[in-house]
């Protein structure tokens, strides 16, 4: 009948938690196609015996329905197609405002615990176990004199202050399907990562990834700039979709937007003094080239913050 499936393999190295991990999804799924019935929702295909996912053989599969006529784009190649991504990314959340999000698993502890985050710096740094801390004395400088920043939104959330959301975690634009020749958007997709967190970790990795002007690993920083009309267009398209957003929410979204590129950055650094032992390099220094892209965009960001909270009120 022409019906179409997309069958995945689960990685369970690194979700060693498979059923907290299907079970995740599941809840949001289920929720956001409940309070939206015509909104397109990534349906899972559960298994004979009721169950989302299978376990075949010490290994795991889930197969969900195939979203048709759609595109992933890896970056925005202009402020229209960015802006889709960010109205899909606020109905995300608008959707799952009202999830009790402690109903959901911590599947990566801390992943943007921007407090553990930088103890792991500091804990990089005292060990120096490639040596090549003097090679980085910039960017270690940058990052201890913003030791302050980090505690920011994870003690609003300790507090109370900030409330606790369901959060995506992954907020690229590829993770936003767009319809094919429109290129509205469609459909939020890969939720492996949900989690209890703030919404303005995820509204900052979309502005941290979408307004870069050039490449992650760009070793010419003189290419490296932080695109205003990138950040304007995702703040008019997220907001437009997100009228239950608090107070204290929207006055920290480029606070987040700051902090997750900040945390990228440390954690690239982290990696550069740890010797190059997470992410995956392919020539000397990449980690510094990575973390160094970062780190210009903060200083950016934090040049141009006046400006920054402005169009976020003027939406």
């Amino acid at each position: 009948d022409q019906k179409r499936y997309i069958l995945q393999k689960i990685n369970n190295n690194l979700f060693t938690e498979v059923d907290k991990l299907m079970n995740n999804i599941y809840l949001v799924t289920e929720h956001m196609r409940k309070k939206c019935p015509d909104k397109q929702v990534l349906t899972l295909v559960q298994t004979i015996d009721d169950k989302p996912y299978l376990n075949y053989n010490g290994e795991f599969y889930r197969v969900y329905d195939f979203i048709e006529n759609s595109v992933c784009l890896q970056i925005p190649r202009n402020t229209d197609e960015f802006y889709e991504s960010a109205v899909l990314f606020g109905e995300f959340a608008c959707l799952l405002g009202d999830f009790d999000a402690t109903l959901l698993h911590e599947i990566l502890p801390n992943f943007h615990n921007t407090v553990v985050r930088y103890q792991n710096f500091e804990k990089a740094l005292e060990k120096n176990l490639s040596n090549r801390a003097h090679l980085a004395q910039d960017e270690i400088n940058f990052a201890l004199q913003r030791k302050s920043i980090a505690s920011k939104i994870v003690s609003l959330i300790e507090s109370g202050q900030m409330p606790l959301k369901v959060t995506h975690n992954d907020t690229k634009l590829n993770n936003a399907l767009l319809e094919e020749g429109s290129l509205k958007g469609l459909a939020v997709i890969d939720l492996d990562t949900v989690m209890p967190g703030s919404i303005c970790y995820d509204f900052g990795d979309s502005i941290r990834f979408g307004c870069n002007s050039s490449y992650e690993d760009e070793e010419d920083l003189s290419k490296v700039y932080f695109k205003l009309d990138m950040f304007e267009a995702y703040v008019k398209g997220y907001l437009s979709k997100m009228d239950n957003i608090t107070p204290v929410e929207k006055a920290h979204l480029v606070d987040g937007a700051i902090l997750m590129t900040f945390e990228c950055g440390i954690r690239f650094l982290s990696d550069y003094l740890d010797g190059d032992t997470y992410f995956k390099t392919t020539k000397p220094h990449h980690n510094l080239y990575r973390c160094r892209t970062q780190f210009k965009l903060v200083s950016e960001m934090e040049k141009y913050r006046e400006l920054l909270e402005d169009i976020v009120n003027k939406y």
